[in-house]
């Protein structure tokens, strides 16, 4: 779930179950198999490649998942799925604007679970135009820590080029430009800081405030798209309640 708070998703991606983590690992896998096709298996040549080996080793994929992964891509494992990159504009209930990426190997299908979902949840599927209300921005996240300087990490995101810098209680969270990302990505990283997560997300220039009731009727929507087999990432503009969140 990729809305106001990342640091919120983290946390929340972190206290999975094994059952989720292992539709977790799915989407890995397919992330970083469409990464390797398109720009080749050497992570440090592809930047895409690279940022995806990153996220499955920070959800403790092994090692041989991830290079099988990449000779499948690569024409060394054997005959790789026919995946298709496809990004769907919807409304959720109550006007929350939503951008769901998927992997997919069958279009016709994907589209029409998502349908149905989305439709029978009260929200709008069919017509929607809602990406001119994203942006497409790189989110890094560090996570506090007593042996981290958060006016240092201000100070060297800053001069990389950040756009911004959220400095919370539980995480400092970093936005760029998708041309800065990888500067930034890679001053934070030579400091030694660890990164909780480093991504290139579709981020709202604007968001919706619900009541408890309305926003989670909201979230459970986005948590049964987001354990759909194809869909990878479910970008919104619902600002989380603080009740909600917790």
């Amino acid at each position: 779930m990729s809305g106001h708070s990342k640091w919120a998703t983290i946390k929340r991606a972190k206290s999975a179950n094994d059952a989720k983590r292992g539709a977790m690992f799915t989407r890995l896998t397919r992330e970083i198999m469409i990464a390797a096709r398109e720009g080749g298996g050497n992570p440090d040549t592809n930047f895409r490649l690279r940022l995806a080996v990153d996220r499955a080793r920070a959800a403790n994929m092994p090692k041989e998942n991830i290079e099988r992964a990449i000779a499948r891509a690569t024409g060394q494992g054997g005959e790789s799925e026919a995946l298709e990159e496809v990004m769907y504009e919807v409304y959720l209930p109550h006007k929350v604007a939503a951008m769901i990426q998927v992997l997919t190997d069958n279009r016709n299908r994907t589209v029409a679970e998502l349908r149905k979902t989305v439709s029978r949840a009260g929200g709008q599927f069919d017509g929607a135009a809602v990406a001119w209300q994203f942006m497409r921005k790189g989110i890094i996240v560090i996570e506090r820590k007593p042996s981290i300087n958060p006016d240092e990490v201000f100070e060297v995101a800053l001069e990389a080029g950040a756009d911004d810098i959220d400095i919370g209680e539980e995480a400092i969270e970093i936005t760029t430009s998708v041309e800065s990302f990888r500067d930034v990505r890679e001053a934070l990283l030579k400091k030694g800081w660890e990164l909780a997560s480093a991504e290139l997300a579709m981020v709202p220039t604007s968001t919706t405030t619900l009541d408890k009731e309305k926003a989670a009727q909201v979230l459970n929507l986005i948590e049964t798209l987001e354990e759909m087999d194809d869909v990878q990432q479910v970008y919104h503009n619902l600002e989380l309640p603080e009740e909600v969140a917790a």
